[in-house]
């Protein structure tokens, strides 16, 4: 995979083996606030079915920026960013919002129902889908993190790792085409670290994780895309980024 600083090159829509596109595709994605900041400059990036990518960089790179526009809470309805092959406009909104997994920092972000089922039901419920269907799905995702017997619990007595599974159980529910994570191992014990690391590492779903721990991308991510002052400064193999010291340093990194 190729590692490229400062100037992009052009992104092409990269193939699956089956012949389907990107998974995500951005391209030129730029962003200003309304208080004419310039957030993100000319972002241009691919990520392939299956495929496991860290996010890294310093405080204020526009990483957090760049998560919320993938499923269309920051943009500008244009065809900058692509998921599963739809762009992100008005129309294609709320099936993007299904395919676009994103799990917050904090979990209490999206905890919010007295019962561990009854957050992890109410994205299926929403859409409209059967009582069957939906507990079938919630039975699923439950599993998928190791929360199998965790329905009838009160999600503000969990935990924060128990809490961080099910967070991500409530997206999983929506059988998402990527996951978007945003610091899931902030606040976690050794313990809970180590468990969170296995769970990624075993789910079958395109990922792109937003992140500090350098140790968490070494091992769990053959990919790192690193920005800073709003660009994508370096996108390749992990193992060759994170060798570069002058790379890291330059960019407020370190190695793990």
């Amino acid at each position: 995979m190729p590692v490229f600083h400062k100037k992009q090159e052009k992104v092409e829509v990269p193939k699956n083996g089956d012949g389907r596109i990107s998974t995500l595709l951005l391209k030129n994605l730029t962003f200003h606030y309304p208080d004419g900041y310039h957030a993100l400059k000319n972002i241009s990036v691919a990520i392939g079915q299956g495929e496991k990518v860290a996010l890294v960089g310093p405080n204020g790179a526009g990483k957090s920026t760049l998560m919320l526009h993938l499923n269309g809470i920051l943009g500008d309805g244009k065809t900058a960013v692509t998921v599963a092959g739809m762009p992100i406009t008005k129309q294609n909104l709320p099936r993007i919002r299904a395919k676009v997994g994103l799990v917050f920092q904090n979990p209490d972000d999206q905890l919010f129902s007295p019962t561990v089922f009854e957050d992890v039901a109410f994205g299926p419920l929403h859409m409209g889908l059967p009582e069957a269907e939906v507990r079938m799905r919630v039975k699923q995702a439950l599993a998928q993190v190791g929360m199998a017997d965790f329905g009838e619990r009160l999600s503000h007595h969990l935990s924060i790792g128990q809490k961080k599974r099910i967070a991500i159980a409530t997206v999983l529910v929506m059988e998402p085409e990527i996951l978007v994570l945003d610091e899931p191992s902030a606040g976690l014990d050794p313990r809970g670290r180590r468990a969170l690391i296995n769970l990624l590492r075993d789910l079958p779903v395109t990922m792109l994780v937003s992140t500090h721990d350098m140790r968490l991308v070494e091992e769990l991510f053959p990919r790192t895309i690193i920005m800073d002052n709003g660009q994508v400064v370096a996108d390749g193999e992990t193992a060759v980024l994170l060798s570069d010291d002058e790379l890291l340093e330059k960019h407020g990194l370190e190695r793990p």
